[in-house]
């Protein structure tokens, strides 16, 4: 029963010397941010193909930027739960930590988490296709149906700062995890199918380390096999519990 593992698993977490917390959609859907994988979610609705590739931007930039600013909006209606808050929390008891986040909606860090690797990138940002110039739209939106860099007069073609499909992760943020990982004592995995790569791979690296894999999750995952304590529940309700 998950009741009777709570305290096993927070004096787990008391005791962690370093820790990597790795976190999936399922922890944002408690705030109301739409699901991918799931029945309903927004793949339910709508095609990869359509919105989330570099080859539709390439033929329907306005229609791709329409969707990002949809979906935007709507990341910046929802709050951070208790989940994203307990995360944040546990920096201050740990200095030793780093939360690998697959999830795009910023939660995460407004909720106040500083050590984070925002794997799949944030959709508030978007950056220059011509000189990689970063903007933070959080506050205030690019002009234009089709945004252009505003920096030194470049007028490059800005795109939403996410990994689309058929893209690689940025190398130097997959690297900073995967180091992390391999280095910990402790492994935290909330709201994660476990079955997105080259992001999944991080519970694996830190179990081969000896690292004791705690997984919390409405379902069991593709993960559950190699974790020493499953809790099952919302991570808003458990979360808190461990930190």
């Amino acid at each position: 029963m998950t009741e009777d593992k709570i305290p096993e698993a927070r004096e787990l977490i008391l005791h962690a010397k370093k820790i990597i917390v790795f976190t999936g959609a399922g922890i944002s859907k408690e705030s109301g941010v739409p699901t991918f994988r799931e029945a309903g979610g927004l793949w339910d609705k709508f095609k990869v193909e359509d919105f989330a590739t570099p080859e539709a931007f390439s033929r329907r930039p306005r229609e791709v930027w329409e969707w990002y600013r949809f979906r935007r909006k709507l990341a910046k209606k929802v709050q951070p739960n208790s989940a994203h808050y307990a995360l944040a929390k546990l920096e201050t008891t740990h200095s030793d930590i780093l939360l690998s986040t697959q999830n795009i909606d910023n939660l995460h860090s407004r909720a106040g988490s500083k050590n984070l690797v925002e794997l799949h990138g944030n959709i508030m940002h978007s950056y220059c296709l011509k000189c990689g110039y970063m903007a933070d739209e959080s506050e205030n939106e690019l002009p234009g149906d089709i945004p252009t860099c505003p920096h030194e007069n470049c007028d490059g073609l800005m795109r939403p700062n996410v990994v689309w499909f058929g893209e690689q992760l940025i190398p130097e943020d997959l690297e900073r995890s995967f180091q992390f990982a391999s280095e910990s004592d402790c492994c935290l995995v909330v709201g994660t199918s476990g079955q997105v790569y080259p992001a999944a791979q991080i519970p694996y690296l830190a179990k081969r380390n000896g690292a004791r894999i705690i997984e919390v999750n409405t379902e069991p995952s593709a993960i559950t096999s190699i974790v020493d304590y499953f809790l099952k529940g919302q991570a808003g309700d458990l979360l808190p519990r461990l930190v």
